[in-house]
């Protein structure tokens, strides 16, 4: 079985190589963006815990808490909560956005680097067809035919689940934003009552 993937693996050309690089790239810095948002610096705690927090900073625990003793730090009026807030945010998610749009460019690569090794075979193809009949020929079309079929299989297999991967860290990161509006919130609102 190994073998025979290693052969097809191979008649794709060696646009397949590029395209193993970009499928690891891709996987390699997509699953390194999950585990950040689940389980780096980014947890907020829960909900429930926020208001306690707010109205005893010093309780505050893990991310959020530092987020909340820095946003209440002598300060008195609506918009210094919501400038540090707005800091708090560009630091935190700043990184992971510029990531993110790498890695989406990294996935809208994949199929096109399936389309250049279908361009090549297609090419390979066509000088086959164009060298005259005989037995040598039938076999450099269909090397070119399966050239350019796997490399733009592969592409895509590279990128469908890539996508899935983009739209999930996504949505983690709108779930932090999100967090960190209730947060903010809920600061605003214990600064009015004060």
């Amino acid at each position: 079985m190994l073998e025979k993937i290693i052969d097809i693996w191979f008649s794709g050309g060696w646009v397949m190589i590029p395209l193993a690089l970009l499928a690891v790239l891709i996987y390699s810095n997509g699953i390194q963006l999950l585990l950040f948002l689940r389980k780096g610096n980014i947890q907020l705690g829960h909900e429930s815990e926020w208001m306690t927090w707010i109205y005893n900073p010093a309780q505050a625990e893990g991310r959020a808490g530092e987020i909340i003793r820095y946003t209440q730090e002598n300060v008195t009026a609506a918009k210094h909560v919501r400038n540090r807030f707005e800091e708090v945010r560009q630091t935190m998610l700043h990184n992971i956005e510029r990531r993110l749009i790498f890695l989406n460019t990294l996935v809208a690569a994949a199929p096109l680097m399936g389309l250049l090794g279908t361009v090549i075979g297609m090419l390979g193809t066509f000088a086959a067809i164009s060298s005259g009949g005989g037995a040598e020929t039938a076999g450099m079309v269909a090397a070119g035919i399966s050239e350019a079929l796997i490399t733009t299989q592969t592409g895509l297999f590279i990128a469908l689940p890539g996508i899935f991967l983009t739209l999930i860290i996504r949505r983690r990161k709108h779930a932090v934003e999100a967090a960190l509006a209730r947060i903010e919130s809920l600061s605003l609102t214990k600064l009015q009552l004060d």
